[in-house]
């Protein structure tokens, strides 16, 4: 890359793309800010020749082009718009990206990946939910090109991200729990760190492989209910929570919009471990550490006590 970076952003607006711009420009790079093309969901092409036009216009200028657009609900149901947004999209931009030799970031999730043990940045998925089989597909279409590195970020936290919002609620009453000691490894990443790693993998010197996964931030299932609940959990057995959380996927077989929050509550009793990352490897390194959870909680309770009291 060049010494400042010029990187498109595409879905700059939202919670991820914010956090990849104000990472980019801290490191002394230009972002440029496009708001994201929108897919037809029943033709899988393009709502706006000129969205694209404009596009391709700013890629004749950029050196990366970073995809953080896209249908972020987990637990969503729409399969026809979130494989418009997280699944054509991806592959639209690689290849605009890859006709221009321009590097190609795209931000998928973690949860292509699904329920197994560990995380790690192979071609491996196990995609569980419409939210996680669109995010698949987008990683398939867009890794057909050899100018894409995809990007694959655990559970990511912020101040104004609503999952944070609701873990935060509960981890400060009564029913906070976790199976076990609490002290299984939890993949959950904080979104000031999530926006500089894709920083990172947009200008970094050193071409990233095709996948890279996000790495461990030290959070423990435990940890991560105390650092933003400021108490203790409450211990179940493992395999009393165990059953609880088959139940739920059974339930999810029935009513398929049940599969994100069973998923939820297993990740929030039993975590799940992450192999090392290349962004390791490189040399990049989390700008917040373990306390800076803390800090998220505490903030957290003073806007909860507040809005509690409106």
């Amino acid at each position: 890359m060049t010494a400042v970076a010029r990187v498109l952003v595409v879905g700059s607006s939202g919670f991820i793309g914010t956090a990849v711009c104000s990472s980019l420009e801290a490191r002394g790079h230009e972002a440029i800010r496009l708001e994201t093309p929108r897919v037809n969901a029943a033709t899988l092409r393009p709502k706006s020749e000129l969205s694209m036009a404009i596009l391709r216009d700013h890629l004749d200028h950029c050196s990366a082009l970073v995809n953080a657009a896209g249908v972020p609900d987990a637990t969503g149901t729409n399969k026809a718009e979130m494989l418009a947004a997280n699944g054509i999209l991806p592959g639209l931009l690689a290849a605009e990206c890859s006709q221009r030799g321009v590097r190609f970031v795209h931000v998928s999730s973690a949860a292509v990946q699904g329920r197994r043990h560990t995380l790690d940045s192979t071609p491996e998925m196990a995609p569980f939910s419409p939210y996680s089989e669109s995010k698949a597909r987008g990683e398939s279409e867009s890794l057909q090109y050899a100018t894409t590195v995809v990007y694959r970020p655990p559970g990511v936290h912020g101040v104004d991200r609503g999952a944070t919002r609701a873990i935060a609620r509960l981890a400060r009453s009564r029913f906070s729990s976790v199976a076990g000691s609490g002290s299984a490894a939890s993949a959950q990443a904080l979104i000031g760190n999530v926006g500089d790693a894709i920083a990172f993998l947009a200008i970094c010197e050193e071409g990233p492989p095709p996948i890279v996964a996000h790495p461990s931030e030290g959070v423990t299932t435990g940890g991560l209910l105390v650092d933003l609940g400021d108490r203790h959990p409450l211990k179940i057995p493992s395999v009393i929570a165990r059953s609880l959380v088959t139940v739920a996927f059974i339930l999810a077989r029935v009513r398929p919009s049940v599969h994100g929050h069973a998923r939820r509550l297993e990740m929030l009793w039993f975590g799940q471990r992450q192999n090392k990352s290349w962004l390791t490897d490189a040399g990049w390194v989390a700008r917040s550490q373990r306390d800076a959870w803390r800090v998220l909680g505490r903030i957290l309770a003073d806007d909860i006590h507040r809005k509690d009291q409106q």
